[in-house]
């Protein structure tokens, strides 16, 4: 565990209040957000998570900076598979596109809840039981190999048990009423398909946590490391899916180098058991080349897709050739 002191704490807590703060108000009118003005956010976003990580340089220690620089990179990447929900949700339920960032920025909010949680019991059990170090790796390397395959969870929004839940607790309407998430309706206060929609992305989220949340314990077990660098990652994935939305189908090898870093995670994390619980002198993979590897197979990956990309497709997208679905929510 590194030292932190409390103020840097304060410091990540103000930084997030007050960025969640800036882009509430800079969305409070729904619109539709384009690529420019998500690239600005994007930007936003990773240059708020590098000025944190150079501050955990200077204060923590290179060991502490690097591990937040390696499991920042990390989550990021492993976000992109959300991407690819997220738009198979809001094709799903035909959401408008200038309701969107509203349903997602609920989604963050739940996201940094949720992770939060997973995060510390999941630090607390590693710190208690070591041997559960292997049963996380072995979900890593069954992840790596369904991502490499392309064999990516089904997920049927409509079948979400978040939104069957939601359907028993309070009525929801066929038709949206704008960006409202509850409407009257016959004197009775039903909900609107957007809720059902934030319901959905929540229940994507718990889902993904399950890869998300071992591999980034692989690399540091420190609380303050795992969450600020999985907080800000997190913050950015609005801007990233709508900076992203159209070219997701263009990054052909993306899920190729997706696989290979988490089969390396999964190796890192088998190596850092055995070095636990077995022999303390089995060699463990340093933060620094884990960073490295990283590094390298996202860029091979991404510029492979660029190179070798298929001539684009003059037709529509197949989400958006989906007959309405919204009276399922």
């Amino acid at each position: 565990m590194h030292e932190v002191p409390f103020w840097l704490w304060g410091v990540f807590v103000a930084a997030v209040l007050g960025s969640l703060t800036v882009d509430l108000l800079a969305h409070r009118t729904a619109h539709v957000i384009g690529f420019r003005e998500a690239a600005a956010w994007s930007c936003l976003w990773i240059g708020l998570a590098l000025a944190f990580g150079a501050a955990v340089y200077i204060v923590v220690g290179v060991d502490a900076g690097t591990e937040y620089t390696t499991a920042w990179l990390l989550e990021k990447s492993l976000s992109v598979d959300n991407l690819f929900v997220f738009a198979l949700i809001f094709g799903y339920f035909r959401v408008p596109r200038e309701h969107q960032h509203r349903v997602l920025f609920l989604g963050v909010l739940g996201a940094l809840v949720f992770r939060g949680v997973f995060l510390a019991l999941g630090v607390a059990v590693v710190s208690r039981f070591a041997a559960v170090l292997f049963v996380f790796a072995a979900i890593l390397v069954y992840s790596a190999y369904k991502v490499f395959r392309g064999e990516e969870s089904a997920f049927d929004p409509g079948k979400s048990i978040a939104v069957k839940l939601l359907r028993k607790v309070i009525p929801v309407q066929d038709e949206y009423s704008g960006h409202d998430f509850f409407v009257r309706h016959a004197g009775k206060i039903v909900a609107t398909p957007l809720l059902a929609v934030v319901a959905a992305i929540e229940a994507a989220d718990l889902v993904f946590a399950v890869d998300s949340v071992p591999a980034v314990l692989a690399v540091s077990s420190d609380t303050f490391v795992v969450y600020t660098s999985n907080a800000f990652a997190i913050l950015g994935l609005r801007a990233l899916y709508f900076l992203l939305a159209d070219l997701l189908d263009r990054f052909q090898y993306l899920n190729k180098g997706l696989g290979i870093i988490l089969g390396f995670i999964a190796v890192k994390l088998l190596l850092q058991a055995a070095h636990e619980t077995i022999d303390t002198g089995v060699p463990e993979i340093p933060s620094a080349l884990s960073l490295a590897v990283i590094v390298v197979v996202l860029i091979v990956s991404i510029t492979l897709s660029i190179v070798r990309a298929p001539a684009r497709d003059t037709e529509k997208p197949e989400v958006d050739e989906e007959p309405d679905r919204t009276e399922n929510s």
